[in-house]
């Protein structure tokens, strides 16, 4: 573990349990400190002691994505306590409720659609705008959106009927390209990644990918050398068509 990596800080979205923790253990055991940031008080608390008892520094940040309030309180916080933050991780979202035709697009329910865009697009803007000026502040900062396949245009979207959920992650993966296009003459690098098919409570468990497996693909993306790519979506496989 070098010295460099000691005290680099990389805050984890929805991080309290399956890829989200997956990634924030991965990133803690090649040295960064973990910003584990989750709604639920308890989980979190309990997320940060299964990182410190893996022998990871990790400290909690009270973070609900959807809440302009929330997201400042963080940002605040992330600065008193590192200073400056080198990797992001937007990993929190949903899938929205999906029974009773709620994501046929036919008779799709537009407050279904309203809260899934709120976690996953507009608190991706919404953290990672408030998180720019710390990332700023670092030698060699990454953005890593984490994203689904089921988002791709190219790849028909495949997977169950999902009109709220499958066109939030294409949102995103536009709204990773504009990201990557505005900071490209900066150190900041952007990229979105999807982990496949994981077993989480998510996909019921009833997936073959286990988490770390899912998590790989994000740590990755968020250890980039400084020549990385920018602006693109990659699994384990490499580039994903948009």
């Amino acid at each position: 573990m070098g010295q460099v990596n000691d005290t680099k800080t990389a805050l984890v979205t929805g991080a309290n349990k399956g890829i989200g923790f997956a990634i924030a253990q991965g990133l803690g055991a090649i040295g960064f400190t973990i910003a584990l940031g989750a709604r639920d008080g308890a989980r979190r608390q309990e997320a940060v002691e299964r990182l410190d008892a893996a022998g990871i520094t990790a400290f909690g940040v009270p973070l609900d994505v959807t809440s302009d309030e929330s997201v400042a309180a963080a940002a605040s916080a992330l600065e008193q306590r590192a200073g400056r933050l080198d990797v992001l991780v937007n990993n929190a979202g949903i899938a929205g409720r999906a029974d009773g035709g709620r994501q046929d697009p036919t008779t799709l329910d537009l407050d279904v659609l309203r809260t899934v865009l709120d976690t996953n697009v507009f608190g991706v803007v919404r953290v990672t705008n408030a998180m720019l000026p710390l990332l700023h502040r670092a030698d060699s900062p990454r953005i890593v959106n984490v994203s689904s396949t089921m988002g791709s245009l190219a790849l028909g979207a495949g997977g169950p009927l999902m009109a709220a959920y499958a066109p939030s992650k294409s949102l995103l993966n536009s709204m990773t390209a504009q990201y990557a296009r505005r900071l490209a003459d900066t150190p900041i690098i952007v990229n979105a990644c999807c982990p496949g098919f994981v077993a989480t409570d998510f996909t019921g468990y009833n997936a073959p990918r286990a988490p770390e497996q899912g998590a790989a693909i994000a740590i990755r993306l968020a250890t980039l050398p400084d020549d990385g790519p920018r602006g693109g979506f990659f699994d384990d496989e490499g580039v994903i068509p948009w």
